[in-house]
C-alpha cells in the first residue's frame, strides 16, 4: 500500500523560507511523477508544484521563481523549497502522486505565514 508522509509545515514570517519533505514507501517512488497542491480555507486545492519522472518540473504562477520542487529517487523523497514566504502561501500543503490510473495523496502540512 502505498504511503505518503510529508513533513516541514511551520509557522513562518513572511519573507522566510521552508522546505518541505514527502517521503513514499509501499511502491518504488522512481515511477511516479510528484507534486505539490495545497488549499487554503475556503478554497480550492491548487497545484504548486510537480515534477515527472524524468525530471522535468511544472510550478503553478503565483509561485513561479520562489518555489523550488525536486526529487531524490535513492531517498523516495520529493521537496519544495520556498523561499519569499507571503502571507497568502497560507494553506495545507499536500504531497501527490501519480502513474496513470494510480493516484496518491498525502495527509497535508499546514504551512502558515505571518505578516
Amino acid at each position: 500500500q502505498v504511503q505518503l508522509v510529508e513533513s516541514g509545515g511551520d509557522l513562518v514570517q513572511a519573507g522566510g523560507s521552508l522546505r518541505l519533505s514527502c517521503t513514499l514507501s509501499g511502491s518504488i517512488f522512481s515511477i511516479y511523477d510528484m507534486g505539490w497542491y495545497r488549499q487554503a480555507p475556503g478554497k480550492e486545492r491548487e497545484l504548486v508544484a510537480s515534477v515527472t519522472t524524468g525530471g522535468m518540473s511544472n510550478y503553478g504562477d503565483s509561485v513561479k521563481g520562489r518555489f523550488t520542487i525536486s526529487r531524490d529517487n535513492a531517498r523516495s523523497t520529493v521537496y519544495l523549497q520556498m523561499n519569499s514566504l507571503k502571507p497568502e502561501d497560507t494553506a495545507v500543503y499536500y504531497c501527490h502522486s501519480s502513474r496513470g490510473f494510480y493516484q496518491y495523496w498525502g495527509q497535508g502540512t499546514q504551512v502558515t505565514v505571518s505578516s
